[in-house]
């Protein structure tokens, strides 16, 4: 890590989505500080009833904890026959403790009577900036629409990877480079690197 580089500290204790987003900010001027870098092992409360909120929620609470420029997502899932579920609740949809395949697996059980036709869906992830320095705040939100499958397939990805279909291939089934082109995540990253570039390197 370069110290004379600013940080930007990406507020995810997951390792799958924590590799995606240095990918996806890999040019920016900057080095990025993960939790375990900044030895924060506490979870910001996350309990807001939309997706923005929480992110924002999740990049206030790292800030003020580190006093660090803070990224922070929240992300899930939106299923048009379950009137938009599980949403904000797509990483506990079946339990607190759930694992991705349970969770996509009572999915495809609550759709199992829902025509091809009909089973429509969307990730979306709305990333979250805010500089305890300046108290600036900023959200960028993208979205990825598809399909939810009858069965998993492929072995890329995670969370409901398997399960959702764009143009008829499952997230789980296109390689990382190809998956961030048309992720929910890589198009929020898409703004965020386009709205953040300019303020890192004018300090950088």
């Amino acid at each position: 890590m370069n110290a004379a580089r600013p940080r930007l500290l990406v507020a995810t204790g997951s390792a799958h989505k924590l590799a995606e987003l240095q990918r996806l900010f890999g040019d920016l001027p900057l080095d990025l500080v993960s939790l375990r870098d900044a030895g924060i092992a506490d979870e910001a409360p996350e309990d807001g009833e939309t997706f923005e909120e929480n992110a924002l929620q999740k990049a206030r609470w790292y800030a003020a904890a580190t006093r660090l420029p803070t990224l922070a997502d929240d992300s899930g899932l939106e299923v048009d026959a379950l009137r938009g579920a599980p949403g904000v609740r797509t990483r506990r949809y079946a339990g607190a403790s759930a694992t991705d395949e349970e969770n996509y697996r009572k999915l495809l059980a609550a759709l199992d009577e829902i025509p091809d036709g009909a089973r429509g869906a969307r990730f979306v992830c709305v990333m979250a900036f805010v500089d305890p320095g300046s108290g600036l705040e900023e959200t960028f939100r993208g979205e990825c629409a598809g399909a939810i499958v009858r069965a998993p397939r492929g072995d890329h990805g995670f969370g409901y990877d398997p399960v959702f279909a764009v143009d008829g291939r499952t997230m789980a089934e296109r390689p990382p480079e190809e998956k961030d082109r048309l992720s929910h995540r890589g198009r929020a990253a898409a703004i965020a690197v386009a709205a953040l570039r300019s303020r890192f390197e004018s300090i950088s």
